[in-house]
């Protein structure tokens, strides 16, 4: 089995994340979702997604964790900054908890503190993780903020349009996936 982590966020990318998960086998468990602490509708999401994957796996296991959101719409640059440093020292222990060997992300804000702690720990020696972050299909001519933090880090970076992935050389270009 594979310890896989999943973040979502409302709306869109908790339904994106969802449409790739579908895709996955049952060796992807335990699967552990981080949400923003204010996020209700993904809990919902999620928590129906997996009792209809319970219904063909029946060894289906997953978690809920919750994190500070690191970027609230229209929060201004600077106050980013701390809450987003705030976001990462609280995923720190949570990410050291749950070691996750696979973190499958597409943009919301949520992922790139956890990503950044999954990547300390890597320096650190305690876990190597592979990070795999998808940019969302809504993404067709530049990437989100996420996207161009997480390009740095990450192990593979997915984009779904021919143009991104000519903007970014190290991006893998499979075309629309979600």
């Amino acid at each position: 089995p594979i310890n896989c982590s999943l973040f979502c966020l409302t709306g869109g990318h908790t339904t994106e994340i969802l449409r790739l998960l579908s895709c996955l086998s049952e060796s992807y468990s335990p699967r552990h979702y981080v949400l923003a602490d204010s996020d209700k509708m993904s809990e919902a999401k999620i928590c129906s997604f997996e009792q209809k994957r319970a219904e063909t796996f029946s060894k289906s296991q997953f978690t809920l964790d919750r994190i500070p959101r690191s970027r609230e719409v229209r929060q201004s640059w600077i106050s980013s900054v701390v809450t987003t440093l705030y976001s990462i020292l609280y995923s720190l222990p949570l990410t050291y908890k749950r070691k996750p060997d696979l973190i499958l992300c597409n943009g919301p804000g949520t992922c790139v503190p956890v990503c950044l702690s999954a990547f300390l720990l890597g320096l650190l020696r305690i876990k190597r993780t592979t990070i795999v972050y998808v940019e969302s299909i809504c993404r067709v001519e530049t990437l989100s903020l996420s996207g161009k933090i997480l390009y740095y880090f990450s192990d593979y970076f997915i984009v779904q349009w021919p143009d991104l992935k000519k903007k970014y050389p190290k991006s893998v270009y499979l075309g629309r996936i979600v």
